[in-house]
């Protein structure tokens, strides 16, 4: 591991659970570089290069990394299998731990410092939404209030009772509908915060880090319902293979 990991960690995050993936480099003090991946390409084409490109700016070498973090999920199923995938291999090839952090986590930190409970939403197709509900404790922590869940918009709306800062593409995709069933309950996050980022991810894989909460080898993405695959296979676990969460 990196020379002084016990005090000033540095980590290398992938973010692929949306169209807008990114790659970063990590301390707890700040994000040393990122990059994203354009959604024109698959993230199978873009990440590798994209890391190379990133620890080559930063002029950072594989040794000096302590840790890959990853997202994974709810989100795009091939995104978070190409993400996982790289990311074990990297943490294999390099001997690096591997950190997981799902990508609603991530996208709800995004949304601190508004005095207000949080909802991350991302468009999960099919009229649904992957969405989970937050409380920004008083030490500044992301606290999440709820399950992962996959519902349709509005019944998402149904759960919500006052002001609450709403942040993610389904945010986006389903601006009107929230609108109109929430009327001023509905807070818009900034549309610059509508994407997981992966500085955030790293940033929440941080603690993990210090506390030696790594992902197992086996580890699966957090898909919280079934790809249209598992189910021509007659799968219903929604954490196949075996997820962290």
């Amino acid at each position: 591991m990196g020379g002084d990991s016990a005090h000033t960690p540095l980590l290398l995050a992938l973010e692929t659970s949306g169209t807008i993936g990114s790659v970063a480099l990590v301390t707890p003090a700040r994000c040393v570089a990122e990059l994203a991946v354009e959604a024109s390409q698959s993230h199978a084409q873009q990440l590798l290069p994209a890391i190379d490109r990133l620890l080559r700016e930063a002029q950072i070498d594989w040794p000096q990394l302590d840790g890959i973090a990853v997202s994974l999920g709810p989100g795009s199923f091939t995104g978070l299998r190409i993400g996982l995938a790289t990311a074990k291999g990297l943490s294999f090839a390099a001997g690096k731990p591997l950190l997981g952090i799902p990508s609603l986590d991530a996208l709800a930190s995004q949304g601190k410092g508004q005095g207000m409970p949080i909802c991350a939403l991302v468009d999960a197709r099919k009229k649904e939404v992957y969405a989970a509900f937050y409380h920004e404790g008083n030490d500044g922590a992301m606290e999440r209030q709820s399950d992962y869940l996959a519902l349709t918009p509005a019944a998402l709306a149904e759960r919500i009772s006052e002001p609450t800062l709403l942040l993610g593409s389904g945010a986006e995709l389903y601006r009107d509908l929230l609108v109109e069933q929430l009327g001023d309950r509905a807070r818009f996050a900034d549309p610059t915060r509508f994407f997981a980022r992966a500085s955030s991810v790293g940033q929440l894989a941080i603690a993990k880090f210090r506390n030696q909460e790594f992902l197992p080898s086996d580890a699966g993405p957090l898909y919280v319902r079934v790809s249209d695959a598992e189910l021509q296979l007659g799968m219903s676990s929604p954490h196949s293979p075996r997820s962290a969460y």
